[in-house]
């Protein structure tokens, strides 16, 4: 009797976990990040290109290239190292890769460090790092996500 209602106790655990995990995931419950780099220069139009690879707790994993285009007025030459970016809670990495959004304005020489913050919809994502160059003034456009 007492080997009986362990297993069943056991089996019961096991449809709960499962069922858990199936509802977090449907709605949005994986955490991803990703880690990157980039350069980018900027007379008027503004032209970007990187790399990085994106990170959730769910053991997804994918390498990407990054493209950053858009207007304003700007000028300058720059370059990110040690790129990091959050995103909101997804279902599912596939949910990351596309166009974002941004708005941003900068001002630097030398060395310097930033954050921008970027919407797709309902997913969010926050950049930060640090980099090289000089740069001033403001922008907008377009900031994609794709497998390599």
């Amino acid at each position: 009797m007492k080997k009986v209602t362990v297993m069943i106790l056991a089996v019961c655990l096991s449809l709960a976990f499962c069922i858990t995990s199936a509802r977090a995931e449907d709605k949005g419950e994986v955490k991803c990040h990703m880690g990157f780099s980039m350069h980018s220069w900027s007379v008027f139009y503004k032209s970007g290109k990187g790399t990085g690879t994106i990170t959730c707790d769910n053991g997804q994993k994918a390498s990407v290239k990054l493209r950053s285009h858009g207007g304003g007025i700007t000028f300058g030459k720059s370059k990110i190292v040690n790129g990091e970016a959050t995103f909101s809670k997804v279902s599912s990495i596939n949910e990351l890769f596309g166009g974002y959004a941004s708005v941003g304005g900068d001002a630097g020489a030398g060395k310097s460090a930033g954050g921008q913050s970027m919407t797709k919809g309902e997913v969010s994502m926050s950049l930060s790092g640090t980099g090289k160059g000089v740069d001033i003034g403001f922008d907008f456009g377009k900031f994609k996500i794709t497998r390599k």
